[in-house]
C-alpha cells in the first residue's frame, strides 16, 4: 500500500479509501463471533456491521484465510441465505448449520427464521 501521502482524484488519501487489513479483519472477527448458534448472517451484513459496507468480498477472503475452527465461519452465507461454497465445503457448512437447527429451502437458509438481527454498526464494542 502506498503511504507517502499522495492524494487520490477525490482528494482523499489512499489510507482513507483502503483501510488497513488488520483493522478491518479485527472488526470482521468481532462481528462474526457475535453470531449465535442457530442463526446466520450474510457476508454483506458482516461487512456493514463491521463498518466496511462495501467489503463483502473481503469478508469471504478473511474467512478463507482463518483456521477453520477459530471462527463460526459456517454462520456466514451469501445474499439471500445461499451457501456460496462449493463441493465438500458446502456440504460441511450445510451439515454444521443443520446441527444447530437451521432450516433450508434448497441451497438457501430461511433468513426469516434464522437471520441474525444484530449487531448493528453502532452496537459494536469500541476498542
Amino acid at each position: 500500500m502506498v503511504s507517502d501521502g499522495r492524494k487520490l482524484s477525490q482528494g482523499k488519501r489512499l489510507e482513507e479509501v483502503i483501510p488497513p487489513a488488520k483493522d478491518r479483519n479485527a472488526a470482521f472477527r468481532r462481528v462474526i463471533l457475535q453470531i449465535p448458534k442457530g442463526q446466520v448472517t450474510t457476508y454483506g451484513q458482516v461487512a456493514a456491521a463491521a463498518g466496511y459496507p462495501r467489503n463483502h468480498r473481503a469478508v469471504a477472503q478473511f474467512l478463507r484465510s482463518e483456521p477453520p475452527n477459530r471462527l463460526p465461519w459456517h454462520r456466514v452465507v451469501g445474499a439471500g441465505g445461499e451457501i456460496k461454497l462449493q463441493g465438500e465445503a458446502a456440504a460441511e457448512q450445510r451439515l454444521r448449520l443443520r446441527m444447530e437447527g437451521v432450516s433450508f429451502s434448497g441451497r438457501r437458509v430461511n433468513l426469516k427464521l434464522h437471520g441474525f438481527k444484530g449487531p448493528r454498526r453502532s452496537g459494536l464494542p469500541k476498542e
